[in-house]
């Protein structure tokens, strides 16, 4: 009978952790414009590896709600959303790429890749964001992007 009680009591506190609860307080804050304390909350979810909270936190840092705008952070922010399969993260890595904000210079064959892992995600915009680059692309920046996605491809998205 105890096993049984703990093994519910176990049960019961996983369900009730941060990345198992529901965010709508913290996107309420957040709406509401109170950046600061939605950032506190979304930073809870993030520490249990919550990835729309990562995402969300890298929105706030991009267009400095609540903070002072920083690209380094808002790109390590989406980074970490992204290894997790966030398509919208992985969509913004690519124009983070793209264009060279909060990396050192802009990288075509990356901002492919993460538009393509994006698009593989389920990003309806991603794919536009494809055809855009390419052309700007040598054939080799492409098949080096294509040997990378399927580097990632497997790991990230196996089934499909």
């Amino acid at each position: 009978m105890k096993s049984i009680i703990f093994a519910y009591v176990l049960h019961m506190s996983f369900l009730a952790t941060p990345a198992a609860a529901d965010m709508e307080r913290a996107r309420d804050l957040m709406e509401a414009q109170q950046f600061v304390e939605a950032r506190t909350e979304f930073e809870i979810y993030a520490r249990s590896g919550n990835a729309e909270a990562e995402e969300l936190i890298g929105v706030m840092y991009a267009l400095g709600l609540g903070t002072p705008v920083d690209y380094e952070r808002a790109f390590d922010w989406y980074l970490r959303a992204s290894l997790k399969g966030h398509a919208g993260a992985q969509s913004g890595l690519g124009w983070y790429y793209e264009v060279g904000r909060g990396v050192p210079s802009p990288d075509l064959v990356r901002a492919y890749l993460w538009y393509a892992l994006s698009s593989i995600g389920g990003d309806v915009d991603a794919p536009d964001s494809l055809n855009e680059i390419t052309p700007r692309m040598t054939k080799e920046q492409i098949a080096r992007a294509r040997v990378l996605i399927g580097d990632y491809r497997v790991w990230m998205y196996p089934f499909r």
